[in-house]
């Protein structure tokens, strides 16, 4: 493929060419950046770069794959191989790996997920004594991921007494204790967290000139894909790599920095050309994926930001359709509406389901849009929920293997060490564990040497866990001769899970079978894929493989065409022809968690922008008049985002509600006329309205960016007709009796202004308010 550099336009190719110093390119959304990024690296090798060289930094596993593919066609596929690409976690662990025994790690240490550490810490805390509900292990390992992530070690955090003192208010003045305890038993059982894959790499390339020096002589070309979503942490190491040759280039774009709540540090790429000499600037401002009326509304919104580089996006493709607003009563119709367009759609532009996505603030909000779905019969997938890999069926198989690879895994050990039911009970695990702290060493080391140590366990017991030591080493020295695949399949057998499982007869134990079949279905895949590139098979590669592997990347390979629903951070990166934006309230959307100051707002403008560019060929953004939060019904307010947008690039709709036809399947003469005068209606009495002092007249204006609607009144204003009238007395089920002082508003909109006896004046929407009328 000698001709790629004809794929790109002007200013893609003077990014691509360009070979030495430091470079930034400011990437604009859909902009090309990947195809650069791409095409930098080949055309890189193609100057004679050796691949073993060149080190590239993504945020994905998936997204490395994708690239070394497309690499390969230029520079062919053996070539393409020697690269160092892929995610900061994933490459640095493969560093760890070998480097890790300066720090005293084994090569074959497990990484842990989030539930392995919750568990741990939720272990620790008990041990201590301390209050579950005061010392939530997420919430402590939230504390600690942002200590790590910062470089607060746990001799920085006791040096830091304004932490401490922090920690003290908080009434949790153990979280260095519970900080310090987590560090040793992740180190006893030779593990490390996400965080730890960063923290210890900065940690050996700190105390270990040696090692640093040999990095940056084999790194001598660094490329950072969205560099405005890295920590410190990984700042740090990617500035120590690049010193010595700095030859660096970094892409990105600031005006979808949008993981603050990570860690991410958005000054990393405000300030890049503040901490290298004389660094090249490449600006991609041409998208090339969404209609010009989406590419200019999402520039009307961005530039209100304060904080920013400069640049100035802008597309060649046509003007497209205007962006859709719905306003409509509840999150209820929201839903509907959602679901009947997506339905008008598919049918009127024979679109699949694959083509829509549904984007939100929240996961909560997605309850109602998937009612309105499986109403209208709409296949639709949520990512971000439990993924394949958090089950526990599989999390019980992988910490089987996990001990193969590592006996000292104290989490997989704990899990496994009872189940399927052995007689091994958590009163003989806690003297384990008790014993395992007592001698600093690990609780499978412990097992193994009973005989060594005073634990108080009777003989049945004894024989009980040495049965269980045997049967890991020997599971171990299978490993050592088979394939991923086969040590697998022989593990399964051997420990009877699915004998356990198909025990229970209910569809959910019939469920859970079934996953762990296609868990092996995806080792049996991953095995042949590794040796048909001739590359590594074995257990401990899959197991790394699957550690780091993103929620997109577990995804189901189902391919029957869904809609796609997730939340706005998730899409990231993704790009759909139709995208639904909903809950556009203020409060919701920007959150009112995130209105404290300036950064935090620009913020969630920034993940608005980064919504908003997901779309390809028409956008709809949709918010409700009410809704349901904490269990109240609240009014709403539209977003501010809203009336930010350039009125000229919108179009406001209005909710469509079908006249209801009545079939009659029989003649109504057969019963004669109603009987009236049997009928009797009480008349309601008249009551003058209530004097009040005259006050100013309050015109009622409409948000900027509402269109004034002409035409005939709504078929909706017509749904609800409310009997109350001023000067009513009426009863409400909560606020007790009241008077009716006023009345605003038609049909389903319609309010009454009521002073209660009890709670004093409420406005209350008569749709919802069940008043009972008493005079």
């Amino acid at each position: 493929m000698d001709n790629y550099l004809d794929n790109l336009n002007e200013s893609q190719r003077e990014a691509v060419v360009h070979k030495d110093g430091p470079m930034i390119i400011i990437a604009g959304a859909g902009s090309g950046k990947t195809r650069v990024l791409t095409y930098r690296i080949a055309h890189l090798m193609n100057k004679g770069v050796d691949a073993f060289n060149i080190l590239s930094l993504t945020f994905t596993n998936k997204a490395a794959r994708e690239m070394k593919e497309r690499i390969g066609t230029v520079v062919g596929t053996s070539e393409a191989k020697n690269l160092w690409m892929g995610t900061f976690h994933s490459v640095f662990a493969r560093i760890l790996r070998s480097e890790g025994h300066h720090l005293g790690f084994p090569s074959n240490f497990t990484i842990y997920d989030s539930q392995d550490s919750v568990r741990l810490i939720t272990s620790i805390i008990k041990e201590m004594g301390l209050d579950k509900d005061v010392y939530k292990a997420k919430q402590i390992l939230g504390r600690i991921s942002s200590f790590k992530n910062s470089l607060i070690t746990v001799k920085a955090y006791y040096n830091n007494p304004e932490l401490m003192e922090a920690d003290k208010m908080a009434q949790r003045p153990k979280i260095g204790e519970i900080y310090q305890q987590y560090v040793d038993r992740c180190f006893k059982s030779g593990s490390m967290d996400f965080d730890d894959l960063l923290l210890r790499t900065n940690q050996l390339l700190t105390q270990f000139p040696a090692v640093l020096a040999k990095y940056q002589d084999r790194f001598k070309y660094i490329l950072v894909d969205e560099y405005q979503d890295t920590n410190h942490s990984q700042y740090l190491i990617v500035r120590a790599l690049a010193d010595r040759f700095q030859n660096i280039c970094v892409v990105g774009d600031d005006s979808q920095s949008i993981y603050a709540f990570r860690g991410a540090n958005i000054q990393n790429i405000l300030n890049f050309q503040k901490n290298y000499d004389n660094v090249k600037i490449f600006k991609l401002e041409q998208n090339y994926r969404s209609s010009n009326n989406i590419v200019e509304a999402a520039n009307s919104v961005i530039e209100k930001n304060k904080t920013k580089l400069d640049k100035e996006v802008w597309t060649d493709n046509s003007d497209g359709e205007k962006i859709k607003v719905m306003r409509t009563i509840n999150e209820i119709k929201e839903g509907r509406f959602v679901a009947d367009s997506i339905f008008e759609n598919k049918m009127n532009n024979q679109l699949q389901n694959s083509d829509f996505a549904i984007l939100y603030r929240t996961n909560s909000q997605s309850r109602a849009i998937e009612d309105a779905l499986r109403e209208k019969n709409i296949e639709y997938v949520i990512f971000g929920g439990l993924s394949f890999y958090q089950r526990k069926e599989i999390k019980d198989t992988l910490s089987y293997l996990r001990l193969l690879i590592n006996p000292n895994d104290e989490e997989a050990l704990k899990r496994v060490i009872n189940y399927p039911l052995r007689g091994i009970g958590a009163s003989t695990v806690d003297k384990l564990s008790v014993a395992a702290n007592h001698y600093k060493k690990s609780i499978f080391e412990i097992i193994c040497n009973l005989n060594k140590t005073d634990i108080n366990l009777n003989a049945g017991v004894r024989t009980k866990l040495n049965n269980f030591a045997t049967m890991i080493q020997h599971f171990k020295i299978e490993a050592e001769t088979k394939d991923a695949y086969e040590v697998a399949d022989f593990v399964v057998k051997q420990t009877r899970l699915v004998k356990d499982l198909e025990k229970d007869g209910t569809p959910e134990g019939v469920s859970r079978v079934e996953n762990i079949q296609e868990l092996l279905n995806a080792i049996k895949n991953f095995t042949v894929e590794q040796k048909e590139k001739g590359e590594d098979a074995s257990l401990a590669f899959f197991l790394e493989d699957a550690a780091l592997a993103s929620d997109l990347d577990k995804a189901s390979k189902d391919d029957t065409p869904k809609v796609s629903l997730l939340t706005i951070h998730l899409s990231k990166g993704l790009e759909f022809p139709y995208v639904y934006i909903v809950g556009l309230e203020e409060n919701l959307f920007p959150s009112a968690m995130s209105m404290n100051t300036r950064s935090e707002l620009e913020e969630e403008r920034r993940l608005f922008y980064v919504a908003l560019t997901r779309a390809e060929k028409q956008a709809y953004l949709c918010h409700a008049q009410m809704r349901y939060r904490w269990g109240k019904l609240v009014d709403c307010e539209p977003s501010r985002f809203l009336e930010e947008i350039d009125e000229k690039y919108l179009e406001h709709l209005t909710l469509k509600v079908a006249e209801t036809k009545q079939n009659k399947f029989i003649n109504e003469d057969i019963f004669g006329s109603v009987p009236q005068n049997k009928i009797r209606f009480k008349k309601p009495i008249q009551r003058a309205p209530i004097k009040k002092k005259a006050s100013p007249k309050m015109e009622f204006q409409a948000p900027k960016n509402l269109k004034k609607v002409t035409g005939k009144p709504s078929a909706s204003a017509n749904l609800f007709d409310s009997n109350v009238a001023v000067g009513n007395r009426v009863e409400h089920t909560k606020f007790g009796r009241g008077e009716v002082l006023s009345l605003e508003g038609t049909g389903p909109n319609q309010k009454a202004e009521i002073r209660f006896a009890s709670v004093g004046v409420k406005k209350l929407l008569l749709q919802f308010a069940k008043l009972k009328i008493i005079s």
